[in-house]
């Protein structure tokens, strides 16, 4: 079953700022802080990152192995990170983040769009996954938005 997660933040900052800070893996340190299912992202394989970037986000859950499949400064970027579930038996979660910049008025208006692949081991609790996915999702934009504007 595919599912997917909308959400969006109207951020009152240049395109080009947001974009950047979504795109410095390295940096997300900087403004997006560690909980309990994300811990930072290793073993990037480009920086800066372009199309076809790889990295891994092991967390508590399990390894995200992240590709960047769509590209364009400073309007949109697109990850792929299906994750690898700990116990292995429990599958793969098939993740896709695509986020997209469209200016407004007075401000960026940061959709993000999170697509999920949830495998049959995890029918039953799937409320409560999608639900975790929702929080993280919801956290991360308010990070980005409060970094942005805070770097005026």
């Amino acid at each position: 079953m595919v599912t997917e997660i909308r959400q969006e933040a109207d951020i009152a900052a240049p395109a080009e700022r947001i974009f950047a800070a979504i795109v410095d893996l390295t940096g997300y340190d900087r403004w997006l802080t560690t909980s309990g299912v994300y811990e930072g992202i290793t073993e990037i394989s480009s920086d800066p990152i372009a199309l076809g970037t790889t990295w891994a986000e092991p967390g508590p859950n399990g390894v995200r192995h992240g590709t960047v499949t769509a590209f364009a400064p400073p309007i949109r970027v697109t990850f792929h990170q299906p994750m690898t579930l700990r116990p292995g038996f429990l599958g793969i979660i098939d993740i896709t983040v695509d986020v997209t910049l469209a200016p407004t008025p007075t401000a960026v208006r940061v959709r993000r769009v999170v697509t999920l692949v949830i495998p049959w081991p995890l029918r039953l609790v799937q409320p409560f996954v999608l639900r975790q996915f929702r929080a993280e999702s919801g956290r991360t934009l308010l990070a980005l938005k409060a970094f942005a504007e805070s770097s005026r």
